[in-house]
């Protein structure tokens, strides 16, 4: 039985069709989220765009750039209701080995440090800290700083 019959979680690429489901969850996760017309610029543009999607609905997503040796994660998401079942370390894990499959040497991402559920998966993933961007996301007190965390792919 595949697994879009079964219910079972799949990966797959994120096209446009996608696009409504992916911001309704972007308002519920987010107090600031993406705006459609960034998700369709990294479709547009060619950067990794996966899902995980189980009895037809989205669980998760993210969004990748690779270039030059490095892959930055921009976005991962998971549904409210679906957060701390293992959907983003699945995203992760998936994402790490599509920047394998492209040269990258490095993984690279901000994160909130206030989002303490997702620094912990990534340095549970071997993630580190490089540093720190100052006012970097927005936040309901003006800005709030990020973590820089890179993971070396050897």
């Amino acid at each position: 039985m595949s697994a879009l019959l079964s219910g079972e979680p799949n990966l797959r690429p994120l096209n446009v069709d996608d696009l409504p489901e992916l911001m309704e969850i972007e308002h519920r996760a987010y107090p600031y989220p993406w705006t459609i017309g960034i998700f369709r610029d990294c479709l547009r543009v060619g950067y990794c765009c996966w899902c995980l999607e189980a009895a037809g609905h989205i669980d998760g997503y993210g969004v990748m750039s690779v270039a030059v040796g490095e892959a930055h994660i921009l976005n991962l998401t998971v549904r409210p209701e679906m957060q701390r079942q293992g959907i983003g370390a699945r995203l992760m894990e998936h994402f790490i080995h599509v920047a394998r499959r492209h040269g990258a040497r490095v993984v690279m991402l901000e994160v909130r440090p206030s989002n303490t559920a997702a620094v912990n998966l990534y340095y549970k993933l071997g993630f580190n800290e490089m540093g720190v961007r100052p006012n970097y996301y927005p936040a309901d007190k003006g800005r709030e700083d990020a973590l820089l965390l890179a993971l070396e792919l050897t």
